[in-house]
């Protein structure tokens, strides 16, 4: 990929923090957007601004057509069967609520089992700590190795009759390691569980085949790959779909009302109350265009140059662990990494100092970062944008700030 020509797309990245350029290295946490995306936005709010699936004037009609554009996009870049299968929310998060509420309470009892791994997301823990205590439902857990990896035959030797839920993320927003989906789903659905995938981490930075990958539900959200923010996907295998409920009610979502009573209409839209987010879904089919034009092999073939070479320069600084696999085809475009004698937002807030964005805390896997018994790491997150030299700026400003505070 040629970076220069991309960067170019990104008028952000021509920012100065203080008297340094932009080096940002956040985002697992958000991507910057392309100008195409941006003129995307534009195009609809200026050209077509209408409510959709509403009206029968021109501007409707347009509307509705680019927002039923956009759900096409998007089951073609992940490969669903049907459009149908594609429910437009406002993001990962919401995505695996929805799962958790409009599936997970239905259909989960007492003495059901949800397995979840050690390094989940907040998003995908909390909703099922929920539904596990208004099903009594359980939760149940596979560790996670010393070096970052899930144990496939731990993993296996969990899937035991009762559990009735894998809840799982393609990758880890923490440690980087890439899970074997494909291999999870064959092995949950052998014990009659369905599977859910959080892919806010995945979608942006790998190919993602739905079919190939067997699961039953797979979340992302728009802003972590090119998209805006406020638009997210949960997929949903048409098969599992009829087995869940809507869990919000209101307009666009109805077949038949009452006074006292009311039908649903069919999915997706039973699923998506309310008027939708047509901007932003005709942002996230803009963003997907731009990432369909690169490759996402090309993408991915880029994110592990970076990340070898970034393995390969903060290894060498005395003192910085890295967390996750070292193998850099074994992660996704993420470091995070903590020094023992400096604390992760003080290595940030100088990395801040000259330019370099970064996120520090527990990147919303506390329960992850008390098993390593860390209080905070820093995590570096590299995408299309990002090149050699930023890696070397990071490099540069680690260590300032290990000898400046040590």
């Amino acid at each position: 990929m040629n970076i220069e020509k991309i960067k170019k797309d990104f008028p952000i990245l021509e920012r100065k923090i203080g008297l340094n350029d932009l080096v940002y290295l956040d985002n697992t946490a958000t991507t910057q957007k392309p100008l195409q995306v941006v003129e995307a936005l534009k195009d609809y709010y200026f050209q077509h601004n209408a409510n959709i699936h509403r009206g029968i004037h021109t501007l409707s009609e347009e509307a509705s057509e680019m927002y039923d554009n956009a759900r096409k996009t998007v089951a073609q870049f992940i490969n669903a069967i049907y459009p149908e299968e594609i429910i437009f929310t406002r993001g990962a998060t919401e995505s695996l609520n929805m799962a958790a509420f409009s599936w997970g309470i239905p259909n989960l009892k007492k003495g059901d089992k949800i397995l979840l791994t050690g390094f989940e997301h907040h998003s995908n823990l909390i909703p099922w700590q929920i539904v596990a205590k208004n099903t009594g439902a359980e939760l149940k857990f596979v560790k996670i190795g010393s070096a970052g990896i899930v144990d496939m035959t731990e993993f296996k030797n969990a899937l035991t009759p009762d559990v009735k839920l894998v809840c799982v993320a393609h990758a880890s927003n923490v440690l980087g390691t890439i899970l074997d989906i494909k291999e999870i789903s064959k092995m949950a659905h052998a014990v009659g569980a369905l599977v859910c995938v959080d892919g806010a981490q995945a979608v942006p930075h790998m190919p993602v085949n739905v079919q190939s990958l067997g699961c039953d539900f797979y979340s992302f959200s728009g802003h972590k790959m090119l998209g805006p923010t406020g638009i997210g996907v949960l997929y949903v295998k048409k098969s599992v779909m009829g087995q869940m409920v809507p869990f919000q009610f209101g307009g666009g979502m109805i077949k038949e009302v009452s006074l006292t009573d009311a039908s649903w209409a069919d999915a997706p839209e039973k699923f998506e109350a309310g008027t939708p987010d047509a901007a932003g879904a005709i942002g996230l089919a803009a963003a997907i265009d731009y990432l369909t034009a690169l490759g996402m092999d090309k993408v991915r073939e880029h994110e592990i140059e970076l990340g070898k070479y970034a393995i390969e320069k903060l290894t060498a600084i005395e003192g910085i662990k890295i967390l996750g696999p070292l193998d850099p085809e074994k992660r996704t475009g993420l470091i995070s990494f903590y020094s023992e004698k400096v604390h992760a937002h003080d290595i940030a807030s100088v990395l801040n100092s000259f330019g370099v964005a970064v996120r520090s805390g527990h990147h919303c896997a506390m329960p992850l970062h008390k098993e390593l018994g860390l209080p905070a790491t820093v995590r570096a997150s590299y995408y299309i944008y990002n090149d050699f030299s930023d890696i070397d700026k990071l490099a540069e400003g680690v260590k300032k700030a290990l000898t400046m505070l040590s």
